[in-house]
């Protein structure tokens, strides 16, 4: 029984997620005696799929089917599919796997799991876990049907990439007869050195506690040092301080990073639900009441405008005292 592992790509990269999707993957092959399979969305570096475990990549050469036109990737991952006989297909909990991952359960009738963050249990069927109630508690769903689709919540397995090594063939199929309306005109980019932050491991954060747009510049000096992705509060990025694509929480973009540090932020539950998937919060408020300490690993009560100066000499002379 093979496993199908969806790949998307970012200016022809595979992108981390899908890299952590396809380890995923290859982890469920091996458990139920099959073939990691790889289907790739235009990526020129395809062969880096073989160090997480793919033995096999499919990678399709047709810029009309990209994660812009669900239809026509699903259509290809269906062909994909019936080629090597998958019974499983892994996707990434990305935008790509939100928008396709559903279409493909609709059209093929196999039984859908998102936000998954276990590998399953196929000691009595095929069990895996994933976040209910904004990650305040975990779920065990046994997908019945025979073709079963899960996708996996970014960051929640990490990537530890190896030696192996996967042949990569070029894969098509005919799309000309899908018309979905869909046209893309023009992609635009953000930008390239700074991670996603769905993808992030370091997100330094901040929030009304600055006072205005003006007094992001340690906020951005401080991710510039640790090398980390800036978010912000939804009030933040509702009266326009920030853009909307750094807003963080429940309404926002959910983010699991290895160190999250929330600069004058209260800790509203909205907020919380969005990143208490991370490994390690750190909080700064000067109002030492704030909910979001009870969630912190550290927290530091202080002035944001005395203590993140501070914080950015001291990671500065850190960073020069150990290369």
């Amino acid at each position: 029984m093979s496993v199908l592992i969806v790949v998307d790509t970012k200016n022809g990269q595979v992108k981390k997620s899908s890299l952590e999707a396809a380890q995923y993957g290859a982890k469920v092959a091996a458990a139920i005696g099959g073939e990691a399979v790889a289907l790739s969305l235009n990526a020129n570096n395809a062969e880096v799929l073989g160090t997480v475990g793919v033995n096999k990549v499919l990678n399709v050469t047709d810029a009309s089917i990209s994660a812009s036109d669900p239809q026509k990737v699903v259509a290809a991952i269906v062909a994909a599919a019936n080629q090597i006989g998958a019974k499983v297909v892994v996707f990434a909990h990305d935008s790509t796997g939100k928008a396709v991952a559903p279409r493909l359960s609709a059209k093929s009738g196999a039984g859908l799991v998102t936000n998954v963050t276990s590998l399953p249990d196929t000691s009595n069927g095929f069990v895996v876990s994933k976040n209910v109630f904004s990650g305040k508690a975990h779920a065990q769903v046994n997908i019945l049907s025979d073709e079963k689709i899960v996708s996996i919540l970014p960051n929640a397995f990490g990537v530890k990439a190896g030696e192996g090594s996967a042949s990569v063939e070029a894969f098509s199929v005919d799309v000309s007869g899908i018309n979905s309306g869909i046209t893309v005109k023009e992609v635009k980019g953000g930008d390239s050195k700074v991670v996603p932050l769905p993808e992030a491991e370091l997100v330094v954060s901040a929030g009304r506690g600055l006072k205005g747009p003006e007094n992001w510049g340690m906020i951005e000096e401080m991710a510039e040092i640790l090398g980390a992705t800036t978010a912000c509060s939804r009030p933040v990025a509702d009266i326009g301080w920030r853009p909307h694509h750094e807003h963080v929480g429940q309404t926002g973009v959910a983010i699991r990073p290895n160190l999250y540090i929330a600069v004058g932020i209260s800790g509203a539950i909205q907020h919380l639900a969005g990143v208490n998937g991370s490994k390690v919060i750190v909080v700064i408020n000067k109002d030492p009441e704030a909910p979001f300490f009870k969630a912190a690993d550290y927290g530091v009560v202080g002035d944001a405008f005395e203590v993140v100066p501070r914080l950015n000499e001291a990671f500065r002379k850190f960073k020069a005292a150990n290369g």
